[in-house]
């Protein structure tokens, strides 16, 4: 094809998952109190077991309408990503061959079910876990008789909520990331396995930076990126490429 015509094929594709994106940002706004009720439903769930009747606050006029805006969004990037990832499959795909091609499906395919599948983690494991150790440190007598409760403002939850569901699901995307770099031969499995002890040094890193300051949260996702290593070092072992015999 011409680059004109490159160009036109692209705009077609992006004004796809554009639409595809504010449908879905439409829908999740009518739903966006239910999908903050969810997220918000670890914290009840440990507050109702304290036996409290508690509440969330916002303390600016914009902040409870600006907080549905970020779950709607939050929302709608998730849900129209098939949509959105099917629009530059179909954008990318003339350009390769039959093998680049079934070798590439399987990590489109594996990208969303990984980042659901750390997105659950952090949701029904880590959340209940780390809620209930910062609740830890509340003091109900107080000092000098005042009381030391939360009161948790919407748009500081969700913040911390969205940064731990995409910080768990982006994290879960090592094996893909790791097998594809194996496919065209930039690392191998031996080297994975060389590189492990500092590979482990690095993800505590990186859970340190990308959790709360809170040894739990940091372990929750530290210790499963490390399960996911080994898992892409056998990845990597399947999918580099085989030494050519002389």
């Amino acid at each position: 094809m011409p680059l004109l015509d490159h160009l036109i094929e692209l705009r077609r594709r992006l004004l796809w998952a554009l639409a595809a994106f504010v449908v879905c940002f439409f829908i999740t706004y009518h739903f966006s109190a239910d999908i903050y009720s969810f997220l918000a439903k670890p914290l009840a769930d440990l507050m109702e077991a304290r036996g409290e009747n508690r509440r969330m606050i916002f303390t600016a006029l914009y902040e409870a309408f600006f907080t549905d805006l970020k779950v709607a969004f939050f929302a709608a990037a998730f849900i129209s990503f098939p949509v959105v990832a099917g629009q530059i499959w179909l954008f990318v795909a003339p350009g390769l061959y039959r093998s680049e091609k079934r070798a590439l499906l399987p990590f489109l395919c594996a990208t969303p079910l990984l980042f659901l599948l750390g997105g659950a983690l952090a949701y029904y494991v880590i959340f209940p876990f780390a809620w209930g150790f910062f609740l830890s440190f509340e003091n109900p007598q107080g000092a000098g008789g005042l009381p030391i409760q939360l009161e948790a403002r919407v748009s500081e939850y969700l913040d911390l909520v969205m940064k731990l569901i995409f910080a768990f699901g982006i994290t879960f995307q090592l094996p893909v990331a790791l097998s594809l770099l194996a496919k065209v031969g930039i690392v191998t499995s031996a080297g994975l396995k060389k590189y492990r002890r500092y590979a482990i040094v690095g993800m505590f890193i990186v859970a340190a930076i990308l959790a709360p300051p809170d040894v739990i949260t940091q372990c929750g996702l530290a210790i499963p990126l490390i399960g996911l290593y080994e898992i892409s070092i056998i990845a990597a072992k399947l999918v580099e490429p085989k030494p050519v015999e002389v």
